[in-house]
């Protein structure tokens, strides 16, 4: 059989169009507010301790660093660390980003974030992106996978295309409009997902977590902004993890989710950035040779097509 992939329709339809409540947000993301709300978040992470500061004890007005402590351990002066956590500096050197960055501790993830939000590329006024485009001998590879659970993601955390055993997994991704063909919005509004995933707070900070990395990189996109708008008007979940400002790259992982049809599994899972547009990846599950879990997960590929129908009427509430 072959996989699914989201049909051609009108290039401007998408997140955030139409009545979408999220509409009505700033069409884009301000990276100077990004930045700093990013850099606060960070440091209010750390104690003086941690980057090897005397603590004299006594309350503090504020979690974490203080601005100067920070300043001290990256090297720069407090003023100018001050203008740049207010979006206020210009043209800041790699050098400094680097030494904030190693002071604050950040992840691979979120100094690449820090670079993007710091150092913005200038861009001239363009169009709404383009729906994301899936090449046929994608579609083929996802069809040669068929039993094993896979699926093409892009920008916005859109599911791209997929196989049916996918489907099976996850629901009939088919069945649903093309703009609720999305992680975060399936996460968040479909209260099947909390049911699907065990630890559905993990799934829900990765999710986050991933969109935050995307929102670095794409600070102009009208969609994305209009749908960061919309979940935070509908979900008290999202408006408390987007507020966190972290940001982490999918790659790889375990999860453990309670199937309508095969009951509980426990699967792994593979993310491959594609070669050609480094804004699709691809994502497969498999779960440990021998274990119940793959003798679950057979059946449910077994199942066919009708999995995706029984699946859907199982979780109906």
């Amino acid at each position: 059989m072959a996989p699914h992939r989201i049909p051609r329709t009108d290039p401007q339809a998408g997140p955030g169009s139409g009545s979408d409540p999220g509409h009505a947000f700033e069409q884009r993301l301000d990276p100077r507010m990004e930045l700093g709300d990013f850099l606060r978040t960070r440091r209010a992470r750390l104690k003086p301790a941690d980057v090897g500061l005397a603590d004299y004890g006594g309350r503090r007005r504020v979690p974490g660093l203080r601005r100067e402590e920070l300043a001290q351990v990256s090297g720069v002066s407090a003023a100018y660390y001050t203008r740049l956590e207010q979006g206020n500096a210009h043209n800041v050197s790699l050098e400094v980003l680097d030494a904030i960055s190693r002071a604050l501790m950040l992840s691979e993830a979120e100094h690449v974030h820090l670079l993007r939000l710091a150092q913005p590329r200038q861009r001239r006024p363009r169009p709404a992106p383009q729906r994301q485009r899936v090449r046929s001998t994608l579609v083929e590879l996802l069809s040669a996978m068929e039993g094993v659970p896979a699926y093409v993601w892009g920008r916005r955390t859109d599911v791209l295309a997929w196989n049916h055993t996918a489907s099976a997994l996850f629901g009939d991704w088919g069945a649903r409009a093309p703009q609720d063909r999305n992680w975060a919005r399936i996460t968040f509004l479909d209260p099947a997902a909390r049911r699907l995933f065990v630890d559905w707070e993990s799934k829900a900070y990765d999710v986050v977590a991933q969109l935050r990395l995307g929102a670095g990189l794409h600070t102009d996109d009208p969609q994305l902004a209009a749908l960061i708008g919309e979940l935070s008007l509908k979900s008290e979940d999202f408006r408390r993890l987007w507020a966190a400002h972290d940001v982490k790259k999918k790659t790889h992982g375990g999860m453990r989710m309670m199937h309508p049809l095969v009951g509980e599994l426990t699967l792994r899972y593979e993310t491959f950035t594609l070669p050609g547009d480094q804004e699709q990846s691809l994502t497969s599950y498999h779960a440990e040779p021998g274990s119940p879990s793959e003798e679950a997960l057979g059946l449910l590929a077994s199942w066919g097509s009708d999995a995706s129908r029984d699946w859907r009427a199982a979780t109906r509430d």
